[in-house]
């Protein structure tokens, strides 16, 4: 009879062993879990804002801003139109292309 009662206290033992290493395991993973949902919502934040950044980036305004600024470029006048057609009436024709 005592070695039935050891074989059911050890079972009773060991099970209670898997079940407090199992609910470990579960706190574990739900604190991953959480870390992660929280990285997901970070990144999506993240998008968002780059996004917008975006949109900003390619308003009409910021691009003229951008060509004045870093290129040099100005806008047309006729003046200008005017002055490039003077220049190429005035030049002699070769018959290779430019």
């Amino acid at each position: 009879m005592s070695r039935w009662v050891f074989v059911l206290l050890m079972a009773v033992l060991f099970s209670g062993m898997a079940l407090i290493h199992s609910a470990y395991d579960a706190r574990l993973l739900f604190t991953e879990l959480d870390r992660a949902q929280a990285e997901g919502r970070r990144l999506e934040a993240d998008a968002q804002r780059l996004q917008a950044e975006r949109q900003a980036q390619a308003t009409n305004l910021r691009v003229e801003q951008v060509a004045r600024e870093r290129l040099q470029m100005r806008a047309i006048t006729p003046a200008v139109i005017q002055g490039a057609d003077d220049k190429a009436a005035s030049a002699p024709r070769t018959g290779k292309a430019p």
